[in-house]
């Protein structure tokens, strides 16, 4: 099997470490069935986990993602900017042919999927700086509101290690252990990551073609409705009442259920699609959205609603300045 340093990748860390021990960490030994599956020794266990540091910038940030504590207004400034609508339309430039290809065999929006690169990494310019050793044993060993979910992909990440042929102590990303171009999760690597440009080797670390195919991949494995809308601007005339609206994720009604005046239901969507009036404030105060199926999607992606408004305007802003030039 290939290794990642044979095809060029910069997974470089600091020569200097104070590692921590968690080789001794009593929770360690729940998951080494699993490792000694995945063809790892109990020595080379012992070696990985002695040589993983606690981060305590990790369990901050992650105790305050900017989801959870931003208003929109302020959420839409870090991610739908004049720079990073240009820097989109030149990545999509670059690699018009991956990402027509993906639309043409995926049915996922050439500028959705160009989103999603922009706003998880700027289009793979930003991809991380913690080792993801570091990352996903901080969070499986010393935070435990989480624990559970994070041993879980601690395990997935050794296992794709072993399986992409990846020294574990190597590859960086963001202080939640997500991975490449569009940020996945080992176990979304291993579950829907591919190989779009027919090389036999799954590259989203460095490899824009394969980043661009495997988030198309897991939008349509998510439920991604080719040529459905995502989301509908309401006039303040149209706003909904409290009562309809609601902070879940999900889509809880029907177009026919939803008391909406004519006209502002995409042509051609059933009268059984599933459907969710979203408010969030903007400058000028509250504005509602009637948003669909795709929208849903896109928080599989991240489970956030501003997350999905910001791909989606994004996005918007990206086919915009692409069809100007």
């Amino acid at each position: 099997m290939r290794s990642l340093f044979s095809v060029g990748f910069a997974l470089v860390v600091g020569s200097s470490w104070s590692f921590g021990d968690y080789s001794d960490h009593p929770e360690l030994a729940a998951l080494k069935p699993a490792l000694l599956e995945a063809q790892y020794s109990e020595q080379s266990i012992n070696e990985i986990f002695a040589q993983a540091e606690k981060k305590q910038a990790i369990i901050d940030a992650i105790s305050r993602p900017a989801e959870k504590v931003l208003q929109w207004y302020d959420y839409r400034k870090i991610f739908v900017t004049e720079q990073r609508i240009r820097e989109g339309v030149e990545f999509m430039k670059a690699q018009g042919p991956a990402l027509e290809r993906a639309e043409r065999e995926l049915g996922v929006p050439s500028e959705i999927i160009a989103a999603i690169i922009g706003v998880e990494t700027y289009y793979g310019r930003i991809a991380g700086s913690y080792r993801v050793i570091d990352a996903l044993s901080t969070l499986a060993f010393d935070y435990p509101k989480r624990a559970p979910f994070f041993r879980k992909e601690l395990v997935a990440y050794l296992t794709l290690a072993r399986e992409q042929n990846i020294d574990p102590l190597q590859p960086v990303g963001s202080y939640a252990g997500a991975m490449g171009y569009g940020q996945f999760m080992p176990s979304s690597y291993r579950a829907y990551a591919i190989d779009f440009d027919g090389d036999e080797f799954i590259d989203i670390w460095g490899n824009p073609v394969d980043a661009i195919g495997s988030v198309a991949n897991y939008l349509k494995r998510h439920g991604w409705k080719e040529g459905q809308p995502i989301a509908q601007t309401l006039a303040p005339d149209q706003f909904m009442s409290a009562d309809w609206l609601s902070d879940g994720l999900k889509l809880p009604y029907t177009v026919a259920e939803l008391p909406l005046p004519t006209g502002v239901i995409p042509v051609g969507l059933p009268s059984n699609a599933s459907i969710k009036p979203l408010q969030l404030e903007t400058m000028n105060g509250p504005q509602q959205w009637l948003v669909f199926n795709n929208f849903y999607t896109i928080t599989r992606y991240n489970h956030s609603s501003m997350y999905a408004m910001a791909v989606t305007e994004l996005a918007d802003a990206l086919a915009a300045g692409l069809q100007a030039q």
